[in-house]
């Protein structure tokens, strides 16, 4: 089935939380489309209980641009997106967290970037991170926004997947999001994707990222380096990147850069395990390092 040029398709995987997701499908459906286009919303729901789904099928029930596919549970955001991504109908995507908003002309402005001539085939905005009702600095955030990030994308996941807008055949042309990763599924498909490709970026807060309400994944664990590690290990022994072009870095000084990478973080990881009494732990990384860690 061939996709509309002229459909942007929004994306919500949702698990629970029915109060924060009515908050984010509202955002969505206030959104200034620009002339000319349409959008979908599609609510993608991995096995919630009986009342969050009921109040799910009443919020799209008040919009005919919203659906709410239901799938078994699986506990992994990418397979919840990815399922999104093969009901939409779209040419162009966008993803929004279920606990996050989006300010009203945020597509619009992302669409005009993009622009008719596929120039950007990906961009991101910029987020306001909201912590228990108080707005956090990011003025400690130096990294580059636009253009070729695959360097800073190695080192964290800087875009963040509710700001995104991707032209659907890039992201099918690079698998979509892994689909056995809890965390950092959303690293790991960036990296896939700025290694060829300059990315855009709209330098106006139309996000707002929330955290502090306890149930996100990524205040789970300790902390989240240890599932960059399990995304970016695969990459580096499969030489993903010896192919890749980018901007300025090609194939080879690409595959290097991520070597190198992955052994500072997994001995930096190792340290912490040691520090905590963890060895087996910290000479399972260490030992990963050692391999990568050029000579």
């Amino acid at each position: 089935m061939p996709h509309s040029n002229r459909q942007i398709s929004a994306i919500i995987p949702v698990f629970e939380r029915p109060d924060l997701t009515e908050r984010a499908i509202e955002s969505v459906l206030s959104q200034r489309v620009p002339r000319g286009f349409d959008l979908e919303l599609l609510i993608v729901d991995d096995g919630s209980s009986r009342e969050t789904r009921d109040r799910l099928i009443h919020a799209v029930r008040q919009d005919a641009r919203g659906r709410l596919i239901t799938i078994p549970h699986c506990g992994m955001p990418g397979a919840v997106r990815n399922r999104g991504v093969e009901a939409a109908h779209g040419a162009i995507l966008a993803f929004l967290d279920s606990d996050d908003t989006w300010e009203p002309e945020k597509l619009e402005h992302q669409v005009s970037l993009h622009g008719d001539r596929g120039s950007v085939r990906i961009s991101h905005t910029r987020e306001r991170w909201i912590r228990n009702g108080r707005e956090v600095s990011q003025a400690s955030q130096k990294h580059r926004r636009s253009g070729d990030l695959f360097a800073d994308s190695l080192r964290k996941c800087i875009i963040g997947p509710s700001t995104v807008m991707i032209d659907r055949a890039l992201f099918e042309a690079a698998g979509g999001f892994r689909e056995d990763l809890e965390i950092a599924e959303d690293y790991e498909l960036w990296l896939r994707v700025t290694v060829t490709e300059r990315v855009g970026y709209v330098d106006r807060p139309l996000t707002r990222k929330f955290a502090g309400h306890g149930d996100q994944l990524s205040e789970r664990y300790e902390g989240i380096e240890q599932f960059r590690i399990a995304a970016l290990q695969p990459l580096v022994e499969s030489g993903a990147f010896l192919s890749a072009r980018a901007a300025d870095i090609r194939g080879t000084e690409a595959q290097l850069l991520a070597e190198e990478t992955l052994a500072r973080k997994c001995r930096v990881y190792a340290a912490g395990a040691r520090k905590r009494g963890r060895n087996d732990e910290a000479e399972r990384y260490e030992a990963i390092a050692d391999r990568w860690t050029t000579l």
